[in-house]
């Protein structure tokens, strides 16, 4: 445990560091698209015409964190389900995974408690309300299958993409696409969190914790049930790393079979 933390602790700032960046966007966007006084929500009538714009702005959000100097070094999981799946999937060791976790719920904490000094009254508005993340009028069951559902697809979309060398660079704009698209569609009917430690800060500032199992049951479920399947279908070793932008000049903590790759002794064969 100290020996991880003495190593790379740096790489567990920057995952705090990366989700509450996250929870700042995600606060003040709600509050410019939802709160009633925002010039903005009266611009744009139309809710699912905001639900886009939310979308779009998670999106550009997330592709900034991940393709950022800290995003390539820690790998910008930003997601404790992302960080328990690749440990389940054996690359990312023990301790760097419980550190992560705490990393990612500290720093959604940290970023929405910020978010909440900077934007007072409006961010605590009831049409806003921390950006707390809410079954829809489809019930919690619905809201349960939804979030595992995306959550499913996101990591299935992870390893596919990050797995093979000509997609590996677009992972990132993959995963932004679908946080795009599913702050359009499933915000409604599941509140569309994916992320227990982004769940977790709305619900700490705002001590709302009705239904908060959902998201720290139905994201992680989700994505093991992608991680079970794809080493089922590829195997383990089919998975090089746990970033999700590796090519790049920084240093990589997991298990990673790029390094080994790098590593291996070239042996050159001579015609006789």
């Amino acid at each position: 445990m100290l020996k991880a933390l003495s190593r790379h602790w740096p790489e567990y700032l920057m995952e705090a560091a990366g989700l509450g960046l996250f929870m700042i966007s995600a606060c003040v966007f709600a509050t410019l698209l939802e709160y009633p006084g925002s010039p903005i929500h009266h611009a744009v009538p139309d809710p699912f015409l905001r639900r886009v714009l939310m979308g779009l702005a998670m999106a550009v959000t997330a592709v900034g964190i991940i393709y950022s100097p800290w995003g390539k070094q820690s790998g910008a999981h930003i997601n404790p389900s992302i960080t328990f799946s690749f440990w389940y999937l054996g690359k990312i060791e023990h301790w760097d995974a419980v550190f992560y976790v705490v990393a990612q719920f500290a720093g959604a904490a940290v970023g929405t408690v910020l978010a909440a000094v900077l934007l007072g009254r409006a961010l605590a508005d009831p049409h806003v309300g921390y950006a707390v993340t809410m079954p829809g009028m489809v019930g919690v069951a619905a809201a349960f299958a939804v979030e595992a559902s995306i959550s499913f697809l996101l990591m299935t979309v992870v390893l596919l993409t990050s797995n093979v060398s000509r997609l590996a660079p677009y992972t990132g704009l993959f995963c932004a696409c679908l946080v795009a698209v599913y702050i359009t569609f499933t915000a409604p009917l599941s509140g569309m969190s994916i992320n227990p430690a982004r769940s977790f800060g709305s619900a700490l500032v705002a001590d709302q914790w009705t239904n908060l199992w959902i998201y720290f049951a139905a994201p992680p479920l989700g994505m093991w049930l992608a991680a079970e399947l794809y080493h089922r279908v590829k195997g383990r070793h089919a998975v090089k790393c746990c970033k999700l932008h590796h090519e790049n000049d920084k240093r990589c903590i997991f298990r990673c079979n790029y390094q080994r790759a790098a590593q291996a002794p070239i042996h050159l064969v001579t015609q006789p």
